[in-house]
């Protein structure tokens, strides 16, 4: 018996609909590669994976960035030691305890930013020697890089601060506190707050960490803060090393170029008034590190010996990421 033509007319689309689908579903882009990195909420880091999730610049390189928000260091380490996420921010001094502990990390430059001295506007300390007599403040402990290169400086110069001055150690807002109080002279302290006392005008630098690596024969541009990632992890994903790099460096100079994108990210730095929201952007863009060398590599190991670590078993130069060509 013949079929209708009607019928037959629906059949064919029918098929012909099925057969589109098919291909189509061959045809759809495979899922994007994740990339997951623990970040304080109000680090300074988050500033910049804030921007390239808000610009795509992660969907540009193609893959996704999927940051989790912690409310300390901590819980940032605990989480890409757990395995929990892909990568951390994480200070030199960290990988290389890592590193020796035989988990090494390949560390991606973040921030050239170590800290900086700051004293009362009218305060007469200009200089390492200077605070010899005075009462330091000191953020991180007795093991904080800064501190370990102040005084290292300050032997060149004769100077024991150990027993030429009085310090304390506390934690970084405590210290904002005591020299806006006159309970310390001077405070060794993160940049960031450091930029914030100079925002809020009556403070200024004696003179910054970068002074004191200038001091030592070291490049001022070193990247003292990364990411980190399971070297072996980076090393089986190294295309997604190379795209959240570049996806870091456009951001980076996105900000640097353009105002407007600080505007947006002005609550994420708590919503400062202007002339901290200067100090905090301008330090931000200062402390964009240069690209890896040779001899950028060799002055990190310098520094890591300098702050204590083992000349003989130092993070070896593939754990540092240097930007591709």
């Amino acid at each position: 018996m013949a079929i209708p033509v009607l019928l037959l007319v629906f059949i064919v689309a029918e098929l012909t609909h099925a057969s589109d689908a098919g291909d189509s579903g061959d045809k759809s882009p495979a899922p994007l590669p994740v990339l997951s990195v623990s970040v304080l909420q109000f680090g300074t880091a988050h500033w910049e994976l804030d921007h390239i999730l808000h610009r795509g610049l992660d969907r540009q390189q193609g893959y996704r960035l999927e940051l989790k928000l912690v409310a300390n260091l901590p819980a940032s380490r605990l989480a890409v030691t757990s395995g929990s996420v892909n990568g951390a921010v994480a200070d030199l001094l960290w990988a290389q305890s890592r590193f020796q502990a035989g988990t090494p990390y390949l560390y991606v430059p973040f921030s050239s930013q170590i800290g900086d001295i700051v004293v009362a506007e009218e305060a007469p300390i200009r200089s390492v020697a200077d605070l010899a007599g005075k009462r330091i403040g000191v953020a991180g402990g007795p093991d904080s890089k800064g501190w370990i290169l102040l005084q290292k400086v300050a032997g060149q110069q004769g100077v024991s601060l150990d027993d030429a001055a009085a310090v304390q150690f506390a934690a970084p807002p405590l210290l904002s506190q005591a020299l806006k109080r006159g309970q310390v002279d001077a405070i060794v302290t993160y940049w960031h707050f450091a930029a914030r006392l100079r925002g809020e005008g009556g403070w200024r630098s004696a003179f910054g960490m970068a002074d004191l690596l200038t001091a030592m024969d070291l490049d001022r541009n070193l990247p003292v803060l990364g990411y980190v990632f399971p070297a072996g992890w980076a090393e089986d994903h190294r295309p997604l090393m190379d795209r959240f790099a570049a996806s870091l460096s456009r951001a980076k100079t996105e900000l640097a170029e353009d105002d407007s994108h600080w505007q947006r990210l002005r609550p994420l730095m708590g919503k400062p008034d202007e002339g901290v929201f200067q100090a905090l952007k301008d330090g931000f863009i200062a402390g964009t590190p240069a690209p890896l060398s040779d001899q950028r590599i060799a002055d990190l190991h310098r520094l890591l010996e300098l702050t204590g670590a083992d000349s003989d078993n130092l993070m070896p130069a593939h754990l540092f990421y240097r930007r591709q060509p």
